[in-house]
């Protein structure tokens, strides 16, 4: 798909498809405290994702900026440090001169426990400072960027030093919490119990990357801004739905954390069922956060429990050997470090989902998230029905199902298949495919999902984080399976090659349903 430039002015090709856009500010002056600014989530892709915003002329005219941690650094000392993050991590280069000094003026740093009131007394000064100092005007968005073990100590403290949420006239303040929430759904409960006594739920931003992605963003664009699809996007045309996320990455320096939770509690029950609620969701009644939440917590209700009896049946799980990606030989995941030598940790996990309303019953969502595969993808693939009579085609020519790919990464577009005729006398048909590309086709580079969902807190807008209604029905969705798995060892494990396309037991997942997985 190719799309014709202009030319401005100064001679420079302008892309048709950005016509109109506006820059779209921030508005609101205010503070960013990242806790755990000096992990590896702050110095990859926290703080890069900042400058961004700033180069981007996206951040408010009066922030500022507060790292807070354990680690004993001076001001200067954190600046120096997040300067090296953003020449080594950002996607637009090393931070140029002047722009970069004038964004370190608004850095600085806090050391402290996370169990210490007293050093949050240090953070609120420091926050009253840039109130005066750089205009922040009171308003305060927290980012817990720590393990999971600290969030209710922080949030305590938060709430202690008085820095929690106040009335509009003084200024408002928002947490934004990364993910894990909870590690099961009694555990979840627990956190949610902790952080409701301090924020209200308008106040608490739970992250998920993945719905930062433009792609993933763009799958209401696509239904409910054509009107070729929303009128065929039910059971009585669609066959089934595949919802991949591959990985060739194994465990990395994750290796005790991994061990402690698995592809079911890391991938399938946010990332995934996140992407599954917005392509089974209803039309909204309006383009605002509640609306749309509202949509997804309907649907992810509408999934029919999985019975503990039914797990063998209905899902999967694997575990990777040895092998070799890109052609280097890479070790099992058994042999990886702070794994477990015997362990039962699934790194690879698929699930089928029946969704019981008028526009899905009957219609498959099958799911699988998995370490150490083929390739790196992620996508969701919609499967239309086979043509009720073949009026076409020689009778050796396959009639494939009409598919529509909404690639999220690495690739970031749009595929439709269907079926074409063979040019010359006979009436040969075959599969072709017709692909939008977003970084061609809108001629820039999509930005890092951080960069839209920390900006998307700082404006107040929730679109696109998970409300806690839907993080409990998510647990509720999963737990027959993941008490099931805890209970009963697979003794198959490891049961697929690194660089495979996982488990036997996935492939008979889809075969029992006369179906079968896209290759990865």
């Amino acid at each position: 798909m190719t799309t014709s430039a202009t030319q401005t002015g100064d001679g420079v090709a302008a892309n048709p498809l950005r016509k109109g856009l506006a820059v779209n500010r921030i508005a609101d002056p205010c503070n960013v405290v990242f806790f755990g600014a000096s992990g590896d989530l702050m110095k990859r892709m926290l703080l890069p994702a900042m400058w961004n915003l700033r180069l981007g002329d996206i951040l408010p005219a009066n922030y500022g900026i507060v790292g807070f941690s354990r680690s004993e650094f001076t001001d200067d000392a954190f600046r120096a440090l997040m300067k090296e993050s953003v020449d080594q991590f950002s996607r637009t280069g090393p931070a140029k001169e002047p722009l970069w000094s004038d964004f370190a003026k608004h850095v600085s740093y806090v050391s402290g426990d996370f169990d210490d009131v007293n050093c949050f007394h240090k953070l609120r000064e420091a926050l009253e400072k840039n109130d005066r100092e750089l205009g922040t005007g009171g308003n305060r968005l927290f980012y817990l960027s720590t393990p999971p073990s600290v969030f209710t100590s922080i949030i305590d403290q938060l709430d202690k030093a008085g820095l929690g949420p106040r009335d509009d006239k003084t200024g408002w303040s928002r947490i934004i919490i990364e993910k894990p929430f909870g590690t099961d759904l009694d555990s979840a409960r627990a956190l949610q119990a902790e952080v409701s006594k301090v924020f209200e739920e308008k106040h608490v931003y739970r992250i998920d990357h993945y719905l930062g992605k433009e792609p993933v963003q763009d799958i209401m664009a696509l239904r409910f801004a054509n009107v070729i699809f929303e009128p065929i996007w039910n059971r009585r045309y669609i066959d089934s739905v595949q919802i991949t996320a591959a990985e060739t990455v194994g465990v990395e320096r994750r290796g005790g954390y991994y061990d402690n939770a698995g592809a079911l509690r890391d991938m399938i029950q946010n990332h995934v069922m996140n992407l599954l609620a917005l392509v089974a969701m209803e039309p909204p009644v309006a383009a605002d956060a509640d609306s749309i939440r509202d949509e997804k917590f309907k649907v992810l209700r509408a999934i029919r429990p999985i019975d503990r009896t039914r797990v063998t049946l209905d899902t999967a799980r694997g575990q990777y050997d040895e092998g070799a990606i890109a052609g280097k030989p890479v070790p099992g995941y058994r042999q990886e470090p702070d794994v477990r030598p015997d362990s039962n940790t699934e790194t690879y996990a698929a699930v089928k989902i029946l969704i019981d309303n008028w526009r899905w019953a009957d219609v498959p969502f099958y799911l699988r998230s998995g370490k150490r595969l083929a390739h790196k993808t992620s996508e969701i693939a919609i499967r239309f029905k086979s043509l009720p009579h073949r009026l076409f085609g020689e009778a050796g020519d396959a009639l494939d199902n009409n598919v529509l790919v909404m690639k999220i990464q690495p690739e970031e577009g749009i595929s439709l298949r269907f079926n074409a005729k063979v040019p010359g006398p006979r009436m040969h048909i075959r599969s072709v495919s017709m692909d939008f590309n977003y970084g061609t086709g809108f001629g820039v580079v999509s930005a890092p999902a951080y960069e839209r969902l920390i900006g998307d807190a700082m404006r107040g807008d929730a679109t696109l984080f998970t409300r806690w209604d839907a993080v409990e029905t998510a647990w509720e969705i999963v737990m027959p399976v993941l008490d099931r798995w805890l209970d009963t060892p697979d003794e198959s494990f490891p049961n697929y090659s690194a660089g495979g396309q996982g488990p036997p037991s996935a492939d008979r997942l889809l075969a029992m349903d006369g179906r079968e997985w896209r290759r990865i």
